[in-house]
């Protein structure tokens, strides 16, 4: 999307009311993401300047959690959304990353867990 000027990129997470944090881990590593392929240049909780990627974050009730990555244009919006329907998948990657690190020394991160570049 970097030269797809036209269209903002905002980010939109939801978590549940006992989630401290505000944005969450990986609406921060999301914005990484994004900021490392476009032409923002940080993000931002609060009202965005030019040049900066909005992260709104909502904490309400007791739902799993809701990231959503939106490009808007005058023309259209596309979305990007990833809703936990419970937390059993988050239990089962830690138990995954649990087992997978077994033996291993050093600071590793889920992406070496998944193999993903």
């Amino acid at each position: 999307m970097k030269n797809q000027q036209q269209y903002k990129a905002e980010i939109e997470e939801t978590h549940h009311i006992h989630k401290l944090d505000a944005p969450s881990g990986t609406a921060i590593s999301l914005a990484k993401g994004i900021i490392e392929n476009s032409n923002y240049k940080k993000y931002t909780l609060d009202r965005p300047q030019p040049g900066e990627l909005s992260i709104v974050s909502h904490r309400i009730d007791e739902v799993p959690g809701t990231h959503t990555i939106s490009y808007k244009s005058p023309e259209d919006t596309i979305i990007i959304q990833h809703e936990a329907h419970s937390r059993k998948g988050f239990a089962l990657g830690a138990v995954i990353a649990a087992e997978w690190i077994l033996g291993k020394t050093g600071v590793f991160s889920m992406k070496d867990v998944l193999n993903i570049d």
